[in-house]
């Protein structure tokens, strides 16, 4: 696994983040030295999935990166099941085609590369997993993209949503990006790397509440909604068609 060291050069003008081949060949390292608890919130999804999942049915995984995920649920679902990755990123698409042969397989999939702001494809959907990705959709289109998810998706199913969050206090928000950063720091990056990667990101991931996630979920189709995993300013929420 290459190392993510995309921040470590000092520049004078930071560029908005992108989801880059310089990004996409050092992700998988970038997701577990940068998201708490990663490898445990991929478990869940597994568990979850599992339980969900629908014979003869689709799972999406809507900015899907490096395919991580598929290859996490591969074991877990029937096998008349299909995965469908969207990612507007064709270098990290490459890497997940890479990836999926290199691990076997044994479902059906494809990856679609497109623009996420746009009414997404959806159907025939028993899963469908957003993983810190809802974050990065602009706020003007992400009632249309939840409302199209759960068009597509078939009844009972299930919307696995993960993201950045702010508290509601902006003294709690304050203090929770502290431990957050500290978080980083104990995985090895620098003082330069959190500041160039927060100032980087500052234009483009746009958190939500909780509670405005909650609303917008029940809002957009969803019938039952709940949180399954929380740690400071990251959320976990299941919500049921």
């Amino acid at each position: 696994m290459n190392k993510d060291q995309v921040f470590k050069k000092k520049e004078d003008l930071i560029p908005d983040f992108n989801f880059k081949k310089e990004v996409a060949e050092v992700f998988d390292d970038m997701l577990n030295r940068s998201v708490p608890f990663y490898q445990e919130t991929q478990r869940m999804i597994g568990e979850i999935t599992a339980d969900f999942a629908v014979e003869e049915t689709n799972i999406y995984d809507l900015g899907c990166s490096t395919g991580t995920t598929f290859i996490a649920l591969d074991k877990l679902v029937p096998d008349n099941i299909n995965f469908i990755g969207i990612d507007y990123s064709r270098d990290m698409l490459d890497k997940a085609q890479d990836k999926m042969k290199k691990h076997n397989i044994s479902k059906k999939y494809k990856f679609i590369c497109m623009d996420l702001n746009t009414e997404l494809p959806i159907a025939n959907a028993s899963v469908v997993i957003m993983n810190l990705t809802l974050q990065f959709i602009r706020p003007l289109w992400r009632k249309r993209v939840v409302e199209s998810i759960a068009r597509g998706m078939n009844e009972r199913g299930c919307l696995i949503l993960i993201e950045k969050v702010l508290s509601i206090d902006s003294t709690l928000n304050r203090m929770f990006i502290k431990y957050y950063y500290n978080f980083k720091r104990r995985q090895g990056y620098d003082e330069m790397e959190i500041a160039q990667k927060r100032e980087a990101l500052e234009n483009v991931l746009i958190p939500y509440r909780p509670e405005e996630n909650r609303t917008l979920l029940l809002e957009s189709g969803f019938k039952e909604c709940d949180t399954f995993f929380k740690w400071y300013n990251f959320c976990g929420m299941l919500a049921i068609k």
